[in-house]
């Protein structure tokens, strides 16, 4: 048995308090789905300016009617602190996921995206500790690496942040590391790479790329991709980033701190030409979904975009070592996961450009 499996096991029977916040994001709904499926209690948060309702509603869908009363969800702010409190107020676990998650975006406002990241991150941990919540996981990300060329990226060694999103989330390690070794608020961050699955939003951040290059390729649209395409990512299937944000929330952390930072990917890069070429060979497998124009359609090259890094890939070696992590999804059946989901949902309306 798994760590994973048992960790689940042990949850089933013995529920516990949990604040979601992001709860109607991509990745907050998938969180949130797994946790009301095992029987726990949650609350959700979320400002709905990034989220969604209709997410809220895919989730009460794929639920029973008794877990879906064990959810209380709170339209609010992380950046007002007085929110976090009364969300948090009887809490174990905080999994904070409600962030501005965007390179671009970050570049245009960098303002907002430190109160959003930093500042609501700050209210997010004063309140866990005033409501003595026992732990606090978030979602940090592998742009933290910044301009550090080693690939894979492991915790111990980052470069440079060249975004404004990026400097974000490292500022988010440091507090989460001050405020464990001032206060003993017990945290784990998750260094995401680039996540997939259903919900994803086209137009958002986390892999936004493979949503939309499906859109494109089933409707004969051009695929744009920004380089020459040899631009390498991790890309991590959302199921194994719940599994991630489940066992950092259980599993015990070493004394020395408190707090401890993990990558949570794969451990093996694509380029986003064989990207493309997988994707396109998966939707073809799909009968039902091919259209005669998409399959036969090549990328479009375009400038490589401002703030993104060149390579990326993750070293999950800590990750396995302390909590138990272990991705069960490469790319190919991530994929063909995701081409199933849109074919039951709709293929979602979005223009050929992307992010990656």
């Amino acid at each position: 048995m798994t760590a994973y499996q048992e960790t689940l096991n042990i949850l089933a029977r013995q529920p516990r308090r949990w604040v979601v916040t992001g709860a109607a994001g991509f990745i907050g709904s998938n969180i949130l789905e797994k946790l009301l499926l095992l029987g726990q209690h949650v609350v959700g948060l979320d400002n709905l300016e990034s989220g969604y309702e209709r997410n809220l509603r895919d989730v009460q869908r794929k639920v029973s009617a008794e877990a879906w009363e064990h959810f209380h969800f709170i339209q609010g702010d992380v950046r007002i602190r007085e929110t976090c409190e009364t969300a948090f107020a009887q809490a174990d676990v905080v999994i904070h996921q409600a962030a501005v998650s965007s390179v671009p975006r970050s570049m245009g406002a960098p303002e907002e995206t430190h109160a959003v990241n930093v500042t609501g991150f700050l209210n997010v941990l004063i309140a866990a500790i005033g409501k003595r919540v026992k732990r606090v996981v978030y979602a940090s990300s592998s742009a933290v690496y910044g301009d550090d060329a080693g690939s894979p990226k492991s915790e111990e060694r980052i470069g440079n942040a060249i975004s404004p999103y990026a400097a974000s989330k490292r500022m988010n390690e440091l507090y989460a590391d001050v405020f464990a070794r001032c206060y003993g608020l017990s945290s784990v961050g998750l260094r995401y790479f680039n996540v997939y699955g259903p919900r994803q939003d086209p137009k958002g951040a986390y892999a936004a790329v493979i949503p939309t290059w499906i859109s494109s390729l089933l409707k004969g649209e051009p695929v744009t991709i920004n380089g020459d395409g040899k631009t390498t990512r991790d890309f991590c299937f959302i199921d194994d980033v719940v599994q991630a944000n489940i066992l950092a929330a259980t599993t015990p952390i070493p004394a020395d701190g408190g707090t401890v930072v993990c990558n949570i990917g794969t451990g093996s890069e694509t380029s986003l030409n064989e990207l493309f070429s997988t994707l396109r060979d998966c939707l073809g497998e799909k009968k039902a979904l091919r259209t005669k124009e998409g399959f036969k359609a090549a990328p479009v090259y375009q400038d490589f975009r401002p703030g993104d890094i060149r390579h990326s890939c993750a070293d999950i070696s800590r990750a396995r070592q302390l909590l138990g992590y272990e991705p069960a999804w490469d790319l190919k059946k991530g994929l063909a996961g995701i081409v199933g989901w849109y074919a039951a949902s709709g293929i979602p309306e979005v223009t050929p450009s992307c992010t990656q």
